[in-house]
């Protein structure tokens, strides 16, 4: 009976042994999204007055993808991206205004629970519906906020944490780590609020670039020549920016506040009216107006989003460091990358949603010790919704045939693989900002758009010689044989990822009387 006893002990043993070596092999995966932060303001993308110090260790200890793009350049819809490896009109979740995601549907961390990983999503979610597909969540209701966050729980409860976003979302994601399954491999997904507007700062990171004069992008006052979409936008800093909203003078608007103010304790409160309250009352002693004003948000502006931006990239530093206290980084794939880009004043803007190249293309950093060399730099075009067959592939995991996505590995392991030739993009939310939807496809010389609903017109940029799409060369003298090339390859985009209500749009003539 004692030797009986023995074996089943050791059985047991070896089983248990079997189990940690099963899950030693299989990397964990911690994807980081951030909210909004544009690639201009990453060290790692050339930054000279932004730092990063954590993001740009990632590029030194893994990869820096130089062309990487989203689908549809808004939050939620660029999360249901990421989860599904689909376009929106396949996903479902086109916008933040008239969609819920459907969380019965198929997303890349389902089918990593079913080969024995165990899934968790913290912080930001916005996706207006109850995750599925994971053992654990503790997400952000709604947009969240960034003083004392409430945090929705997996029972439905609602969970109040004293203190600043970036902070208390890293502390939830020590604390789930901290009391995982450890012989399981893990997929954590961390979803930071910051930078997303009203760019308020942890009270420690207020006035760090308070020395720095930024410049002004040389198209801040872009008079969107030819661009009929751009010239109705409602985005800019100069009309669209709320004194008291946005930029904390709390004394030009006692109604359009940002909520996180009042949410404040006395501590915190305190030190917030200790910076802003003497800026406020220096504004209202200049009363600057026109450009001068303009250029003031503008500098305001940029302080408090790169402040903003120090506390995110801090707390990406204490959850790599996490990783190496608890010797899991040899074994970590880590990926980091924001939701989508951001304006930081180029066309006078701010926000994102469209394809032009600030909005359109997203930071994204990764770091997978053992597969990919330190410090590559892929110039391949890669989109967000490559993140799930990636991360599948990483693990050893079949890809569904439904997965409109493509694993960039071969693009970054040795093999003689081949990248995109053009990418294609397509943005539906007609309503915030007076962005008129539009679709179209960037290759690597060229960008042709089509604008529908709010403008019916087409675009077309030499990236080449106009990087920053300031001139509209469509149906100009000598660009008809490229333009009819671009159609072609645009129509081959709508085709191959079957954009059905695109293919309609495309088939249907503008009028003059529709431009």
């Amino acid at each position: 009976m004692k030797k009986i006893t023995r074996i089943a002990c050791m059985l047991c043993f070896m089983a248990f042994q079997l189990n940690t070596a099963l899950a030693q092999q299989k990397p964990n995966i911690l994807i980081i999204i951030s909210d909004d932060h544009a690639y201009q303001a990453i060290g790692a993308y050339g930054a000279k007055i932004a730092k990063t110090p954590n993001i740009d260790r990632i590029v030194k200890e893994g990869a820096i993808f130089n062309k990487a793009y989203v689908t549809n350049s808004i939050c939620g819809p660029s999360r249901a991206v990421i989860l599904t490896g689909k376009y929106s009109h396949k996903n479902g979740f086109k916008d933040n205004t008239n969609y819920k995601f459907d969380g019965s549907q198929n997303e890349f961390v389902k089918n990593l629970q079913a080969a024995g990983y165990q899934t968790g999503w913290i912080g930001k979610w916005h996706l207006e519906s109850t995750p599925q597909g994971f053992d654990f969540y503790k997400i952000l209701p709604g947009q969240g906020q960034y003083y004392n966050p409430d945090f929705i729980t997996m029972d439905g409860k609602t969970e109040h944490i004293t203190g600043y976003a970036s902070n208390v979302i890293e502390d939830q994601v020590e604390k789930y780590l901290d009391g995982r399954d450890q012989n399981k491999p893990f997929c954590l997904v961390i979803g930071h609020k910051a930078t997303h507007r009203t760019w308020i700062p942890d009270t420690c990171d207020m006035g760090m670039y308070d020395k720095v004069n930024f410049p002004l992008p040389a198209n801040f006052y872009d008079d969107y020549a030819n661009r009929e979409a751009a010239k109705i936008q409602d985005m800019s800093i100069s009309k669209t920016m709320q004194m008291g909203y946005d930029l904390k003078m709390l004394s030009y608007s006692k109604n359009g506040r940002e909520p996180s103010v009042d949410r404040m304790n006395a501590d915190q409160r305190a030190k917030f009216d200790a910076y802003y309250k003497p800026i406020d009352a220096d504004l209202k002693a200049r009363n600057l107006s026109g450009k001068a004003l303009t250029e003031w948000k503008y500098q305001h502006y940029m302080r408090d989003y790169l402040s903003t931006a120090a506390s995110l990239d801090r707390n990406i530093g204490r959850a790599l460091d996490y990783l190496d206290k608890h010797d899991l980084a040899k074994n970590t794939i880590v990926i980091y990358l924001s939701d989508q880009g951001f304006y930081l004043g180029e066309h006078g803007w701010f926000d994102k949603r469209w394809i032009y190249e600030e909005s359109f293309r997203t930071p994204m950093v990764m770091r997978y010790p053992g597969v990919i060399k330190p410090g590559t730099k892929s110039n391949d075009f890669v989109l967000n919704m490559d993140i799930a067959p990636t991360v599948l592939d990483a693990a050893g995991v079949s890809i569904p045939k439904d997965i409109q996505g493509e694993s960039f590995l071969p693009l970054l392991n040795g093999k003689n693989a081949k990248g995109r030739d053009a990418i294609y993009y397509h943005y539906y939310e007609n309503g915030e900002h007076a962005v008129s939807p539009h679709f179209g496809i960037k290759t690597k010389r060229y960008k042709l758009i089509r604008f529908y609903t709010r403008v019916n017109t087409w675009e077309l940029y030499d990236l080449q010689t106009d990087p920053k799409e300031n001139t509209n060369v469509f149906g100009k003298k000598g660009y008809e044989k490229l333009t009819a090339d671009l159609m072609g390859q645009l129509k081959k985009q709508i085709e191959k990822y079957e954009d059905t209500e695109a293919e309609k749009i495309l088939a249907t003539p503008i009028t003059a009387s529709a431009q």
